[in-house]
């Protein structure tokens, strides 16, 4: 049978849990443990419990939507072989799918896939091939090349069978659930996962939440709810990159007006501080999509309150596919995720002695980072971080240094000052004359950096520029180009032709206070 009897978009969610119910995920995925948070739960005042798909042999859920839709192919079309387009977790499930199944297979991925994901898709024995800058690039060519050859295309989210196959996820967590359920917590990229989980988990414990989790920057699933139609995002951040879509599907979103009662979105600092929490909890690393669902629950609770005995929370581990250089980045940023590191620019006066007296007034707190250096005779700027308890703490010592007469700004949200001014504080730049600021995001492989240079070119010369290779899948550059007054319309035209993301920073107050 190549097609399933649920067609039409969430025709029949009864359907759709027969579907899950018969799956034949088992014969390649293993049914993963529902191990407890022991730590996440007393620090949160509630019931936390992990759902570990990290544990797959690919190390994603994605194996489960995979295998049970190229199960269903009927000779013709495993004859002809399949296709795939994906960054990892997908490619893997299919390619390992169609190994077990003795099938060709055929996966596109971008440009920018890190190495240890193409290596892990061809040790598998699938074709790879490269093409584009983004899952999209990737798509567009995948579907010509299974135009071309007859291969039949395993989509990552919207094919009824994959969502049931993710679905199996929801039927394990009801089944193995620690008594009563309170609420189910699941990261969303194209919905494949949150759709099957949340039709089964409906079916069967209807009271119980099902709530997925979005990043700010690739909240696809939450702003179609909002809208009542699938709305496509012009661009997405990439930190998480496995949930890093445009556009959710159309089967996927179907069910989830139906059967999914909200979606969180959550900053990447809160990702890093998930990550680290299910470090602290498992030992297990996981990627940062696979975090998500931990960094939502964690906002739920500090919106909702909770309560033991109230019932259980899960959080769904979805993949640990993670680039170890990211760990860098993720290590950086997890103390501020957490509220446990505040980020302070300070202003206190240049003369001996001025340090002590700062240090003094921070009291017993333990000083993270300080950086500083002598750009005048009247007062210094000094780049702080300090450990705090909790972003009320962090407020609290804001407004103490502020009474002890220290003109004080809290940087902790401030990206240009987290990515960037961090690492450069080095004194003002007195001689750059009309300096513009900008931030780029570029697509990060071999000879990229110089790429982004070469496409920069020599117009405007180059007065600032930061770049720090986080293992991540997009580089991120901070530049100050000189530009006189009289070419300022033309600089604008050269920003919207060049092909990057981008941001004016001008007025930030990270690069007004440590690098104008």
């Amino acid at each position: 049978m190549s097609r399933p009897a649920l067609d039409a978009p969430a025709a029949d969610l009864d359907a759709l849990v027969r579907e899950i119910l018969t799956s034949r995920v088992y014969d390649v995925a293993r049914e993963t443990p529902l191990d407890p948070g022991p730590r996440l739960s007393a620090r949160l005042g509630c019931d936390v419990w992990l759902k570990r798909e990290d544990l797959q042999p690919i190390f994603s859920f994605k194996l489960r939507g995979a295998y049970n839709r190229i199960s269903r192919l009927d000779a013709d079309e495993r004859a002809r072989g399949v296709a795939a387009a994906s960054a990892g977790n997908h490619a893997q499930g299919v390619a390992l799918a169609a190994r077990r199944l003795g099938i060709s297979a055929l996966i596109v991925m971008p440009d920018t896939t890190p190495a240890i994901k193409v290596d892990a898709v061809r040790a598998l024995g699938a074709e790879v091939l490269l093409a584009g800058d983004s899952y999209g690039d990737a798509q567009a060519r995948c579907t010509e090349l299974a135009a071309e050859t007859g291969r039949v295309l395993v989509h990552p989210f919207d094919d009824p069978l994959v969502i049931a196959g993710q679905g199996t996820v929801g039927e394990e967590i009801v089944r193995r659930r620690p008594g009563e359920l309170a609420a189910v917590f699941v990261p969303v990229g194209g919905g494949g996962l949150l759709a099957g989980i949340a039709a089964y988990v409906k079916a069967v414990l209807p009271a119980v939440k099902v709530i997925g989790v979005e990043p700010f920057d690739a909240d696809a699933m939450a702003r179609s709810l909002e809208a009542g139609r699938r709305v496509r995002l012009p661009q997405v951040g990439i930190f998480a990159e496995a949930v890093a879509v445009q556009e959710v599907g159309v089967h996927t979103f179907a069910i989830a007006q139906r059967a999914v009662d909200e979606v969180l979105r959550v900053t990447n600092d809160e990702i890093c501080g998930a990550m680290k929490d299910v470090f602290d909890d498992t030992r297990a690393i996981v990627e940062p999509a696979g975090a998500l669902s931990v960094a939502g629950l964690k906002r739920f609770v500090a919106r909702e309150g909770a309560r033991v005995g109230a019932g259980a929370y899960v959080a769904v581990l979805s993949g640990a596919n993670l680039n170890f250089d990211r760990l860098r980045f993720v290590a950086e940023r997890a103390e501020l995720g957490e509220a446990r590191e505040a980020l302070f620019a300070v202003t206190i006066p240049e003369r001996p002695g001025a340090f002590r007296a700062f240090c003094a007034a921070l009291g017993r707190r333990v000083v993270t980072e300080f950086n500083y250096r002598l750009s005048g005779r009247e007062a210094a700027h000094i780049f702080v971080g300090v450990a705090v308890d909790s972003r009320p703490d962090a407020l609290a010592l804001t407004e103490r240094l502020r009474e002890a007469g220290y003109e004080t700004v809290d940087l902790s949200d401030d990206e240009l000052a987290k990515l960037h001014a961090r690492h450069m504080v080095g004194g003002h730049a007195p001689e750059a004359v009309a300096e513009r600021v900008m931030r780029f995001s570029f697509p990060e492989r071999p000879g990229a950096l110089l790429r982004f240079l070469d496409t920069l070119g020599g117009r405007w010369n180059i007065s600032l520029f930061h770049y720090r290779n986080h293992g991540a899948d997009f580089g991120r550059v901070l530049a100050g180009f000189e530009v006189p007054d009289a070419e300022g319309a033309e600089f604008e035209r050269f920003l919207e032709a060049l092909g990057y993301a981008w941001e004016r920073e001008d007025g930030n107050e990270a690069y007004r206070r440590f690098l104008a």
